[in-house]
């Protein structure tokens, strides 16, 4: 399946196109046939305009160049219809939502707009009049909700990010359910301008990945203050790194679990701890109650109103335009008193107070993403009651103001899969991603439902998440002409590097002569470059000043590794002189000075 993380490598190095991508999407899109996935999905045709856009401007430098993104169809894509699954109140926004125009600025490309439990009431991802998503992973199982086509979406490979939202758990829940990511920022990380409210005040845009690393280089895009939404914070995103040598996790006590009787679910939780404790940790047990109080206040309390306020015209205009279930909930906040909200409002003043001193000198605290999974006939049976478990350790999360990544941790014999979540005060969205892909990494699963169930990838070391490294042939080499052009555009020095033997190189003659290095099916020989680390701003001006018939194309190395680096297109370079036999242009360059020349 294709991660973020390779896409960008294919685009920039040249083995394919933001257009092949977008033309694989589509396909996978047919052969999928989930009609239930996709509320609207844009014409293949207008995608592919817009990639064809970005590879004439050269966008290569751009984080998420030609990269496919799904929308949960409660954030506003302009031109597209915003439905919340409910099609009587639909409308068609003429801006994007602040984290869609974030996206596209950094060169996504939007496919569509997915399904979701109306107005994002639920964690099962059945109550939409436009069907059930299919889940991928145990087609038997609830999608999860509610962002249940964005989760399947990402878990199909048909694209590699979507956007969800999470309210209760609706952003970690579809990813346990698919085995994928769902990572959670801090409340008013992400801003919420052009998102349809569930709850204002708990509202946040959540990412789904196949990997924690295209998570977070996603939440780098769409993060930041926001003025125009109320609700949006100055919050720092610290980049990934590496899992603290001996991190301090809080776990559940075994009398505070709850799993309604579902003994692998149990099962994984215990080879979850396992695996940090084998990975360093420090396991320390901690008081779950005032965490499990908070959860049962959600929907207690005036956030039920909050659901009613968003849905409340409707229900007074056309009550059955809303879906049966969600309707019950819905209506139910329409009843509360001023005097009920103050009561639940000081209550939960006193839960973070108990919390606050629980969580003091934890690096996280490690719950079950969902406390069992159930099969999609039983939610039908039982749609509020099964509904409401699954919220067990993830309603809590936003009223106490924490974030959280949720990744895959176990699949029963069953084939059920099952997951953990990472948790930590808001503010700590880096770190606890961190920890999360340090435990994903080590965790040997396959990668969410692809055919040949590859494997997540194994832990290798960060990338800059703001810089691509580029080989260099030419002048712009150490100490050559242009080597000062390169310095001014953020270059560092990497590595001297030799290419595999498949190359030959030719003299570009004229004011600054360069070699043209060009890949050949015989006859090819190792070429001397160097690699060079640039800022993608960097990487963009540098392309800038490269002629033709020099591009950017993909490097392999003698040691196999494939790089991005400058090639020449074979066919201008046919009648340039050949100085392949120099093994490189600085040697090219010294044979020039030496008294044999």
């Amino acid at each position: 399946m294709d991660t973020l993380a390779s896409l960008l490598t294919a685009h920039r190095s040249g083995r394919s196109s933001p257009s092949d991508t977008i033309r694989a999407t589509y396909r996978r899109i047919a052969a999928h046939a989930d009609p239930a996935m996709f509320i609207t999905l844009r014409p293949e045709a207008d995608v592919l305009a817009e990639a064809a856009a970005l590879e004439a401007r050269k966008a290569a430098a751009l984080p998420l160049y030609g990269i496919p993104v799904a929308v949960k169809d409660n954030i506003d894509v302009a031109g597209l219809p915003t439905t919340a699954a409910c099609p009587a109140f639909a409308y068609e926004p003429t801006v994007d939502a602040v984290a869609v125009a974030r996206l596209k600025a950094a060169g996504a490309l939007i496919i569509g707009k997915t399904n979701l439990d109306q107005f994002a009431t639920g964690l099962v991802g059945v109550r939409s009049p436009y069907g059930v998503p299919r889940n991928v992973f145990k087609p038997d199982l609830v999608p999860g909700g509610s962002s249940s086509g964005s989760a399947s979406a990402v878990a199909a490979g048909i694209v590699p990010i979507a956007l969800g939202t999470d309210t209760a758990g609706s952003g970690r829940v579809p990813a346990m359910l698919q085995n994928i990511v769902g990572l959670k920022p801090s409340l008013g990380l992400v801003p919420n301008t052009g998102l349809v409210p569930a709850c204002r005040t708990l509202d946040a845009i959540s990412i789904f990945a196949l990997t924690v690393d295209d998570a977070m280089a996603v939440l780098e895009v769409m993060g930041g203050y926001e003025a125009s939404d109320a609700f949006s914070r100055p919050l720092t995103i610290a980049p990934l790194g590496p899992m603290p040598e001996k991190p301090t996790i809080g776990i559940l006590p075994p009398a505070q679990r709850e799993f309604f009787d579902d003994a692998d679910a149990a099962a994984a939780y215990e080879s979850a701890l396992a695996r940090l404790a084998g990975l360093g940790a420090t396991l320390k047990e901690i008081d779950f109650a005032p965490f499990a109080e908070t959860a049962r206040l959600l929907y207690e309390g005036p956030w039920v109103a909050e659901r009613f306020i968003v849905a409340e015209d409707l229900l007074a205009r056309d009550p059955d335009a809303i879906h049966p279930v969600t309707r019950t909930i819905t209506e139910a906040g329409g009843k509360s008193s001023a005097a009920d909200a103050f009561r639940a409002l000081y209550r939960l003043q006193e839960l973070r107070a108990a919390v606050k001193p629980l969580l003091a000198g934890l690096d996280a605290i490690l719950v079950p993403t969902a406390p069992t999974a159930y099969r999609l006939d039983e939610v039908l049976a039982d749609p509020i009651r099964l509904n409401s478990r699954l919220g067990t350790y993830t309603n809590f999360v936003n009223l106490l103001d924490m974030c959280g990544t949720a990744v895959p941790a176990h699949i029963a014999a069953s084939g059920v899969p099952y997951g953990v979540t990472f948790l930590a005060p808001a503010g700590q969205d880096g770190a606890v991603a961190s920890l999360a892909r340090a435990f994903a990494a080590d965790a040997d699963m396959p990668l969410a439902a692809s055919a040949d169930h590859a494997a997540y990838p194994a832990l290798g070391a960060l990338p800059d998440p703001e810089r691509v490294d580029i080989c260099m042939f030419g002048a712009h080499l150490s100490g050559l002409p242009l080597n000062a052009e390169v310095k001014s555009f953020g270059g560092r020095f990497v590595a001297s590097v030799t290419t595999a033997a498949a190359y030959r190189m030719a003299l570009i003659e004229g004011d600054v002569p360069r070699p043209g290095v060009s890949r050949v099916r015989e006859g090819g020989t190792a070429i001397a470059g160097e690699i060079w680390s640039l800022p993608f701003d960097g990487v963009g001006r540098l392309l800038a000043t490269i002629p033709a018939p020099l591009g950017l194309g993909s490097v392999e190395l003698a040691d196999g590794r494939r790089v991005a680096g400058f090639l020449a297109e074979a066919v201008p370079m046919a009648g340039c002189p050949d100085i392949s036999a120099f093994g490189g242009f600085r040697a090219y360059l010294a044979s020039l000075t030496s008294p044999a020349a």
